[in-house]
């Protein structure tokens, strides 16, 4: 006669990547952090503004903010990329997507500002060296 082994569950199981998230979880969860990383996007930017009008053009504040926010939306992307990579390894596509898409917002934000810091504070122009000689007009040491 011969027994039936019975059967354990497999070890690999319990690992979010072992299957794939139910659909209807998926994009429940998927639902909530997309609403969840936009308010808190609209917030911080909502928040920068009121900051920056309330500096009434102190430029030094205005810097200061704009740096401030500049760093804050760089590490909200990384958050986002990290949920990103979360949503890959759950299987979980719809929250993958939403999460791409709140990085590429955030990233797009995130590159403009950093343009428009960029363009409003060039760097100075070099100092000349000991062995520059003006082109004066008539001078005759222009070459």
């Amino acid at each position: 006669m011969t027994r039936a082994v019975p059967e354990h569950p497999s070890r690999y199981r319990r690992w979010p990547w072992s299957s794939r998230t139910s659909a209807r979880s998926d994009i429940a969860v998927s639902v909530l952090l997309f609403l969840g990383e936009l308010a808190t996007l609209i917030w911080a930017t909502f928040s920068h503004g009121m900051t920056v009008w309330a500096a009434q053009g102190d430029q030094r504040e205005i810097d200061a903010e704009t740096l401030a926010n500049i760093a804050w939306m760089q590490h909200f992307f990384y958050v986002v990329l990290a949920l990103a990579v979360l949503s890959a390894l759950s299987r979980a596509p719809w929250s993958l997507v939403a999460n791409l898409l709140i990085a590429l917002l955030v990233a797009a934000l995130f590159t403009g500002a950093q343009h428009d810091y960029d363009e409003a504070h060039p760097d100075p122009t070099p100092t000349p060296g000991v062995h520059y000689t003006p082109c004066l007009s008539g001078s005759g040491t222009c070459h």
